[in-house]
């Protein structure tokens, strides 16, 4: 088990402040960010390549907090790969199997059981001017591993591939990662998070605002920026009036005036609400439901994405965005510029 316990470092006029993160043996956990917000930091002092102000790392009990990168059981593979260009493949591969005590056979078994695992087996006597970003990943990750790494580092591994090399490296992380390797992986796209994570850690600035269960975080934000970096649409400030209550329902008003009905008590006058679009039910007439908040308006735009379709509805002066599926675009026969209701239950809202 990694725990990271209170990490704080100042660089320059940046500061990493007080990160406490921990994975368990064969976790997957990505730390999620926008540039700049010191993920790459963080993954540097993990592999000892710099000393925290304060804080602890441990690895199975153990303090590795000042150990030297060599001898840590930690391994990180950099967005630029830094494959050694003057070697070939096969050579970069075995590099770290000079500290060990193997023969020459043995070696070259090594050599190939990796390269055949990260799929660059048919590499072996190229050098690494004349390979693909995708290829040069795999011969990044097949050096790294050679050295066997308790845990494995990555920095943003994806962010130079096309569509179809980042599907197959990405299959290729969760199968390392299901063989029992402990992985931690920074990047400041989502959707990489959410499709590879078994944890997830947001953060913005050199703190860290969440991190969890991938389900819980992006379901539950604790805050505006982890909800926007999360994909959520639907964030709207409201203003509260503690005399303004029906059923036990909080209601706010957004700055175009439209009317919202919280199960949530809120702690202030103003605040964030968010409303996730797959809550969401559009129908072409007004709903006889339970959900409280009904709007009627007009359907402006309509996205085609991967996960389904994202409905652009024009209601009460705001413009909220209706995740549903392909059925039921078809089923209801929507096209921008349509009349449509929109109704969500109190209890979906949510106050960030």
């Amino acid at each position: 088990m990694l725990e990271i316990k209170n990490i704080s470092i100042r660089l320059g006029g940046f500061e990493l402040k007080d990160i406490t993160l921990a994975a368990s043996q064969g976790d997957y956990l990505t730390v999620l960010g926008l540039s700049g917000a010191g993920k790459t930091v963080l993954l540097e002092i993990l592999a000892g390549l710099a000393k925290p102000d304060s804080g602890q790392i441990l690895l199975n009990g153990k303090d590795i907090t000042h150990e030297s990168i060599q001898k840590r059981p930690i391994g990180l593979v950099y967005q630029d790969m830094a494959l050694f260009p003057h070697m070939r493949v096969e050579q970069n591969i075995g590099y770290a199997l000079k500290s060990q005590s193997l023969s020459r056979e043995q070696k070259r078994q090594k050599i190939k059981e990796l390269s055949t695992q990260t799929h660059c087996d048919h590499l072996l006597d190229r050098f690494p001017g004349t390979l693909s970003g995708g290829e040069a990943q795999r011969v990044a990750l097949a050096r790294t591993l050679a050295a066997n790494p308790q845990v494995l580092l990555l920095d943003e591994p994806l962010a130079s591939l096309d569509i179809q090399l980042r599907q197959e490296l990405r299959q290729l992380l969760k199968t390392i990662n299901q063989s029992g390797k402990t992985i931690i992986h920074v990047t400041h796209d989502p959707m990489e998070a959410a499709t590879l994570s078994k944890k997830i850690a947001i953060i913005e600035k050199g703190e860290l605002l969440q991190w969890g269960d991938p389900h819980e975080v992006f379901r539950n934000p604790v805050s505006e920026f982890v909800a926007r970096f999360s994909g959520i649409k639907n964030i709207f400030l409201c203003q509260f009036s503690p005399h303004k209550q029906s059923n036990g329902l909080a209601l706010g008003t957004t700055a175009q005036g439209m009317p919202v009905f919280v199960s949530q008590s809120p702690d202030r006058e103003t605040a964030h609400l968010m409303i996730p679009g797959e809550d969401i039910i559009l129908s072409p007439q007004q709903l006889n439901t339970s959900a409280i908040n009904q709007y009627h308006g007009i359907i402006r735009e309509i996205y085609s994405l991967p996960g389904g379709i994202e409905v652009v509805v024009e209601a009460e002066g705001e413009k909220i965005v209706v995740s549903i599926t392909r059925r039921s675009l078809e089923n209801l026969s929507l096209k921008p510029g349509d009349p449509i209701w929109l109704s969500f239950k109190a209890t979906a809202v949510k106050i960030l």
